[in-house]
């Protein structure tokens, strides 16, 4: 005699339903794995302290117009553009130096760069005589870009009143945090969003004016450089 065999489909489905969910774990965790979440820090990270996107060393002080100065001798200084300058205005195309002898004075045009078919003046950090230029820098102007506190320096002048301009100039924890206030400016002016200015690894790209203002960046160079001022 046969037995009958009873059959849960209940329980049946029961099975199905516990692969079912079990498949959906799997899935869920593969895909977590894939794409993990941002960190709710990630923002944060995106928008690093200035220190980390622009070089301020210490022992140079910074005039206002992003040039800066860095004591030789008592009757000598070197004088330049800043990092934040350089990745400003991006690749220098040419420099406009004054000749050796010449006369610059603290807050006045001191040089200017050709950048993308634009001359860019430039301030003055000191008061004093040109004494000898950076021939290097004059036949290879993307030095500046390179390395700008080094090979890139532009100017040796002889001082002619140096304590007097010293106290108009940054340096230290001060000329840090000035950068860090220009950065806030430029998040700010285009409504706090900083996206076009960084390559793939979170770093500014060179030329920032460009890739925020397009092609009104001179407009936006002006202003941090503060050259329609003359300070």
């Amino acid at each position: 005699m046969e037995t009958f065999t009873y059959v849960d489909i209940y329980a049946t489905k029961g099975i199905e339903y516990i692969i079912v969910i079990f498949f959906l774990f799997i899935v869920i965790f593969f895909w977590r794995f894939i794409w993990p979440p941002l960190p709710e820090a990630a923002e944060e990270e995106l928008f690093p302290g200035a220190g980390e996107w622009f070089h301020v060393p210490e022992g140079y002080y910074f005039h206002q117009g992003h040039s800066w100065l860095r004591r030789e001798r008592p009757d000598l200084v070197t004088v330049g553009l800043d990092d934040f300058a350089q990745k400003l205005l991006g690749r220098a195309d040419n420099l406009r130096l004054p000749g050796s002898g010449a006369t610059i004075r603290q807050g006045e045009v001191g040089w200017s760069i050709d950048v993308a078919s634009k001359t860019i003046d430039m301030l003055s950090p000191v008061d004093g005589e040109v004494v000898a230029l950076n021939a290097e820098v004059m036949d290879f102007p993307e030095i500046v870009n390179q390395d700008p506190y080094g090979r890139g320096w532009l100017m040796k002048i002889r001082p002619t009143r140096l304590s007097g301009n010293l106290t108009h100039l940054l340096s230290g924890r001060l000329a840090k945090d000035w950068i860090e206030g220009i950065v806030d400016f430029l998040r700010e002016s285009v409504g706090g969003s900083l996206g076009p200015v960084y390559h793939d690894g979170g770093q500014p790209v060179s030329g920032i004016a460009r890739a925020l203002y397009g092609d009104r960046w001179h407009e936006l160079v002006e202003e941090v450089l503060r050259t329609g001022e003359e300070v």
